[in-house]
């Protein structure tokens, strides 16, 4: 898919992208909501984000994660980012998370210039965006501010997290319980378009699948040796390998095609390519003809815009942190 320099988008993509957050904002946030209050709140999570990628590549898809998993648990609140012995943060599946202190850069900067005005919240919300926008995303789409942050943050509420091998029927399940649709799921998956993921996430795809003593036969099998020797069995499962091959830093469709490929990473991934219900949207990313093609960028900031919505809090719910790790 080609990726468009800002100043070249084509005029049906700033249609799209002008109208959807009227279609999907909800809840009390808006576009704009700091535009008095705080005007450079925008400009300065970008710099910080900007600053951050320059030197550590994998700051754009950590952050990515982080507000994904941020979301899916008790609503976009930033209850993620606050420390604690059993808060969210420690739970098995944000062990990983990367970028916390991209975050905490970003809210000390807006403290200086807007004390107690822009919440941990929705700096994660525009952190997210602007990664993407760094990763080769065509256009830096609206998003919808004005959520306010979380005061509960318990690692038990990460249980229903999506997981790296949740079946194609499980991943549809917990994405409608928080209001989203399978086209939802597919748009969103693709984010594993750039990042990487741990050996000890997938390793068991490759020797001892569902105890078989032998791979997951939906691997490609002239993909298999390659991802063996990057994770040999019984080998450091902390080590990180691309979840999209030969495109990890660039935010694009190659990861649908390594989909169709038989080349996911995760298991939680390349079953979208091996069940018809999601199979279709894959292939409706991928241009296949006789389908309605869908342009996955644009579909992505849709869905993220959903995403960003999911159980915010509002008005006088929640607070503003003056630190994003500790409620005040």
């Amino acid at each position: 898919m080609e990726v468009f320099p800002r100043n070249k988008i084509p005029l049906f993509f700033l249609v799209l992208i002008a109208t959807m957050t009227t279609v999907t904002k909800g809840q009390g946030t808006r576009v704009g909501f700091y535009r008095t209050s705080c005007p450079r709140a925008e400009d300065i999570v970008q710099s910080a984000v900007r600053s951050a990628a320059r030197s550590n590549p994998a700051i754009p898809p950590g952050l990515v994660r982080m507000f994904f998993h941020d979301c899916f648990v008790n609503g976009c609140d930033a209850s993620i980012l606050i420390d604690g012995p059993s808060s969210e943060k420690t739970a098995r599946p944000n062990s990983l998370l990367r970028g916390f202190e991209i975050i905490d850069a970003a809210k000390t900067q807006l403290e200086r210039v807007c004390p107690g005005v822009v919440s941990c919240a929705d700096i994660l919300a525009l952190a997210a965006r602007d990664s993407v926008l760094l990763a080769g995303g065509i256009a830096r789409w609206p998003v919808p501010t004005g959520r306010r942050d979380g005061l509960v943050s318990r690692a038990a509420d990460t249980a229903n997290l999506p997981a790296f091998n949740d079946p194609v029927n499980v991943q549809i399940r917990k994405f409608s319980e928080k209001g989203l649709s399978t086209q939802d799921l597919v748009t969103l998956s693709g984010a594993h378009t750039i990042g990487t993921a741990a050996c000890a996430l997938f390793s068991y795809r490759l020797y001892n699948f569902n105890n078989t003593n032998g791979p997951d036969p939906s691997i490609d099998q002239a993909f298999l040796p390659q991802l063996r020797n990057l994770c040999p069995n019984g080998g450091d499962g902390t080590r990180r390998v691309a979840l999209d091959t030969g495109s990890e830093n660039r935010f694009d469709n190659s990861y649908f095609r390594n989909l169709r490929s038989r080349r996911g990473v995760l298991e939680s991934d390349q079953v979208l390519w091996s069940d018809p219900s999601t199979q279709r949207l894959v292939q409706r990313f991928l241009g296949v003809r006789g389908l309605l093609g869908l342009t996955f960028n644009v579909e992505f900031a849709r869905s993220m815009v959903r995403m960003g919505n999911i159980e915010v809090k509002t008005g006088t719910q929640g607070e503003i942190r003056r630190v994003c790790t500790t409620i005040n």
